[in-house]
């Protein structure tokens, strides 16, 4: 596929300069800072060392006193609380979170975390009904209620309260809920708007433990869980987000809770985890137990306080995990068969594709593969409940979500972000929605949004990448959305040394620039490249820079992200 090679050339070169002396950095080091939004000395000693002071008040969010209070008159009455949450990795670290925390200061507590395939995303009917059925008078309700307005009315009717701690874009409405946390309100405050739902329950407990004088150790124990759901929810780490997840990255190398601890020995990985391994390592797993069976296993594995039953909860996630991948590469080439046979599926500039047996469980999965295969806006359906679910995948820069709102009148709900989103329709809608949404996505993408791009932070020489640079360069990590690891280009390299192929498709070379010692290359999928890089002949790279560990020996690695010869 070919890729778009953008290079960023926003930063102001008097800010860089003055950067790159009051730092005692290489300008390309205070480029990247610039590009981050960050133009002070002040600025940069926040960015590059993350303290836990610099955590935002709890009570400056919106509702947060009332919350804190209801709990309170909760527990003073002895009233049973449910911590409700939804079934993903961000659901499932939410309520541990919010249920470990309170369930070692009070007894009288549940959590509860709707099946996908019988209730669905977000509140439900059924989950109401466990509530008032059971005598529970309030449910603390995670990464999920904001838009619940017809659920929270029908709460209020059979006696049970509602917080709604959610991280999603509210409706034109409100719920009419006890409070309601959610920093994208129009009328919150918060300095921060970017939490994941795990991170508002993680607000909830240090609001709880600083008026009840709980120490912050306490409460920093969840930092793990709130680092794995800061990472496999895809939100900015940036900010506040930046500061939980460089805590909970340590947390997770130093000391991981059991549940954490277990997860990462099934997944068979040692040594330092960082965000991405987390995303591909952990996150997967914890997502499987809801995808294939029932994410309260994940949720159980997560407070587990007994080894033994974290061990035989980890390796059924684990085992729930393959079958995922089974049923992943199974639906990814049903759909790959079903596009590339279909002239006119080929040359549409969306990917809408319907089959009822797929597994509900991987759609959003297989989404993504197709996503990365086709680059355009992707959405893949399956049979559920009577009604036809489907999950939904975007491309940098066009907002999926608008798109959706363009089809509202043809879906019985939907909901999500700009690049991911979900919903449900009615089976004879099918049809007239793939037109649809191909009308619109046609109208309102443009050329440059369906080539894939790579985007560039700076060129640089070879000879620049000395140890003092890589050291400064390790520490703008954690790395993820609006912190991406950055991105080079280096002109007129040359192949020096070895060169050949990796598995079918991956390049492992080492590469040259004039003036510059010789560095290991990896350029996985890149193959079709090889019988080009001879010896001696220039060509440009764009690549990251990464550190590699072979049988303990450290060395410097470019990953190559795309050749031009």
């Amino acid at each position: 596929m070919n890729k778009r090679w953008t290079v960023r050339d926003n930063a102001d070169q008097d800010v860089v300069k003055k950067l790159a002396v009051e730092l005692n950095i290489d300008p390309v080091l205070s480029t990247l800072l610039v590009h981050r939004g960050i133009g002070t000395f002040e600025e940069a000693r926040y960015f590059f060392r993350p303290d836990q002071r610099h955590l935002h008040d709890p009570f400056l969010m919106k509702d947060m006193e009332k919350a804190i209070m209801r709990i309170e008159d909760a527990i003073a009455a002895g009233e049973k609380i449910l911590v409700y949450g939804d079934y993903d990795v961000d659901g499932t670290t939410a309520v541990a979170t919010v249920y470990g925390f309170f369930k070692g200061w009070y007894p009288k507590l549940e959590y509860y975390i709707p099946d996908r395939y019988k209730e669905g995303y977000g509140i439900s009917t059924q989950g109401i009904d466990y509530a008032a059925d059971n005598g529970f008078t309030l449910i603390i309700a995670l990464d999920c209620g904001i838009k619940s307005v017809d659920k929270i009315e029908y709460a209020n009717s059979r006696g049970v309260d509602f917080i709604i701690c959610d991280h999603h874009l509210p409706g034109a409405e409100l719920p009419a809920a006890v409070a309601v946390l959610d920093p994208k309100r129009n009328d919150c405050e918060y300095p921060y708007k970017e939490l994941s739902g795990c991170g508002i329950g993680f607000k909830l407990i240090q609001a709880y433990a600083e008026k009840h004088d709980i120490p912050f150790e306490e409460v920093a124990r969840f930092l793990d869980l709130v680092a794995i759901s800061i990472s496999c929810d895809i939100v900015h780490i940036t900010g506040e987000n930046r500061v939980l997840a460089h805590f909970g990255l340590q947390k997770i190398n130093t000391d991981p809770c059991i549940g954490v601890k277990t997860l990462m020995q099934v997944a068979g990985r040692t040594g330092s985890f960082t965000i991405s391994d987390v995303v591909f390592l952990l996150g997967p797993r914890i997502n499987a137990a809801g995808r294939i069976d029932d994410a309260k296993h994940a949720v159980e594995l997560l407070i587990a306080c007994d080894e033994d039953i974290a061990k035989e909860k980890g390796l059924m996630i684990n085992t729930r995990n393959a079958e995922r991948k089974g049923h992943d590469l199974d639906i990814t080439g049903e759909a790959l068969n079903m596009i590339d046979n279909d002239e006119v599926l080929i040359n549409r500039k969306s990917t809408v594709v319907f089959n009822e047996n797929w597994h509900k469980g991987v759609i959003g999965i297989v989404a993504s593969r197709l996503t990365e295969k086709y680059y355009r806006p992707t959405i893949v359906l399956t049979r559920s409940n009577g009604h036809v679910a489907g999950s939904a995948r975007s491309v940098l820069g066009y907002d999926l979500y608008e798109a959706l709102c363009e089809c509202k009148d043809l879906l019985i709900q939907f909901g999500g972000h700009k690049y991911a989103a979900g919903l449900t329709m009615e089976p004879e809608n099918v049809e007239a929605f793939k037109a649809r949404f191909e009308e619109v996505v046609s109208a309102t993408i443009s050329p440059e949004q369906l080539i894939q791009q790579i985007q560039i932070d700076a060129e640089l020489r070879l000879s620049q990448i000395e140890p003092k640079f890589f050291r400064i360069l390790n520490q703008f990590a954690p790395f993820g959305p609006e912190n991406m690891s950055p991105v080079f280009i280096s002109k007129n390299v040359y192949v020096s040394g070895n060169v050949g192929l990796v598995g079918a498709a991956h390049i492992k070379m080492n590469l040259m620039q004039e003036g510059s010692a010789a560095f290991d290359c990896i350029a996985f999928n890149h193959g079709e490249y090889l019988p080009q890089l001879k010896s001696g002949v220039p060509f440009d790279i764009c690549y990251s820079i990464e550190e590699n560990v072979w049988r303990e020996r450290r060395t410097i690695q470019l990953n190559i992200k795309g050749i031009r010869i």
